[in-house]
Formats: structure tokens, sequence, C-alpha cells
């Protein structure tokens, strides 16, 4: 039995581990495991794949997209560009791991964004300066799309929600959610941003799924701006994962 997982701490819901088994039913897939495995410390990882030879692949949550990198032979492109790990491939040989990093929800956020942008979208503005946004910055740096980050504290390369009014909101015509402002239970929050200066010419992007529509993706579409939540880039991003555990060895 080939096994595949998820690690990272805590572990509570995971879209992966449904994902995946369902995929699994779906598709006639049997001889598979997908399994969450919580490591309340990342130096557990390696006892992980070197117990168990059948491990060839595994998925990589918060807090460890960043730690994990130093137990990996290689980096793809993307992941070392962003220093953020969200799927590993395991090659065993004789016993012999060899491990690659990559990073697929920067895949998912470009291919699940592009078929919505328009000739206004030339600027954005990401909300949050925490692990999710290095995915949604690097894309946009890909697409050519100048971006300033939004974050509780202004620094210099930050502008802060203070220094946001209806005017730059009005400039700005896409909008990124890179924060946890909205994630159920808590669907009452969202950015605090000067929401009177969004148009039919804006774009919402959220990354949150649950719920489908945030209060930020609601504001947005109270002014007619097109919305989008980070249901897709899930969708997208687990595909590569299996597309690239997969790949020939």
């Amino acid at each position: 039995m080939r096994r595949l997982g998820l690690i990272g701490y805590p572990l509570g819901h995971s879209f992966s581990k449904k994902y995946y088994l369902d995929k699994f039913e779906r598709e006639g897939i049997e001889d598979i495991a997908y399994d969450l495995y919580p490591l309340a410390d990342i130096t557990a990882f390696p006892s992980l794949y070197q117990r168990d030879g059948n491990f060839y692949g595994v998925n990589v949550t918060i807090p460890y997209k960043q730690d994990v990198i130093p137990y990996l032979d290689e980096l793809s492109p993307e992941a070392k560009e962003m220093g953020a790990v969200n799927c590993i491939q395991i090659h065993n040989k004789d016993g012999k791991f060899y491990l690659k990093g990559f990073n697929t929800d920067a895949f998912g956020f470009e291919g699940s964004l592009l078929p919505l942008l328009k000739p206004q979208h030339k600027r954005a503005l990401v909300f949050g300066n925490g692990g999710a946004k290095k995915a949604v910055t690097y894309t946009l740096q890909k697409l050519g799309i100048p971006f300033q980050i939004v974050s509780r504290t202004k620094s210099a390369e930050n502008l802060s929600y203070a220094d946001l009014d209806e005017q730059l909101i009005r400039n700005t015509p896409l909008l990124i959610n890179c924060t946890p402002l909205g994630t159920y239970p808590n669907v009452e929050e969202c950015p605090d941003i000067p929401y009177e200066g969004i148009s039919a010419d804006h774009l919402l992007y959220d990354l949150i799924y649950n719920p489908e529509e945030t209060l930020f993706l609601k504001q947005g579409k109270q002014r007619g701006a097109t919305i989008k939540n980070g249901y897709e880039m899930l969708i997208l991003q687990a595909e590569k994962n299996w597309e690239i555990w997969n790949q020939p060895q």
C-alpha cells in the first residue's frame, strides 16, 4: 500500500484528506492511502517515511512550509523563489531517500485567477503579510501586476490599513485577501478597508473557501464586483500535487 499524507500541527479539518479519499473512490484507486500526520515538531518528519518505505509523497501545511526545507534534497524553482513548500515528492531506492519540494499553491492561484483578469486589473492590493501571501505575490510578479501589501503595521515595504482611502481602493481594481479574517466560524469579520471605493471594475479574490462567500466577497458583490473564493485554487493545487507524486521516478 503506497502512502501519501499531510504534515502540519495542529491538524483539524483537512481539505486534502477528504479530496484525495473522494478522488480515490471516484477513480477506483485502491492501492494508495492518504492520512493526516500531526507533528508536534518538524524533527519528527524523517522518521515518518524512514519507518515506512511506502511513502512517496506528502503535503505540508502550517507551520512547516518553511521549516521543512532543510530536510529536502532539492527544491523546484518556484519553491526556491518563494521559500515555501507545500508538496514533497519522496523517492526511495533501496532504502536511500531523495526528497524534492514543490509549491503548488502558486499554480492553483494562477490557474484560478487568470480566467477572471480583465484589462483594468493592472494593480493589486494584497491584504495580509503572513505565509499565505507567498503564492499570491509570486504569481502577481510572474504576471507583471504591480502590488502593494497591506498589513496591520506599516513598514518600508507595507502599507497599513490606516493608509487606505476610498481613492486608493477605487484606483486599485484587484483586491486579494490573504488574511484569515472571515473564516468560519468568524464569518462577520473582514479586512478593514474602505469598501465604498469598490465598483463593477473590481475583482475581489479571497483565499478563504469556508464560507463560500466571506463578508469581504459579499461587500464586493454588493457593489457589482467580480468575486472569487479559494476553492478552485485548492482543487488545482491538489491535482498538481497528484501529477507531481506520480511522475516517473
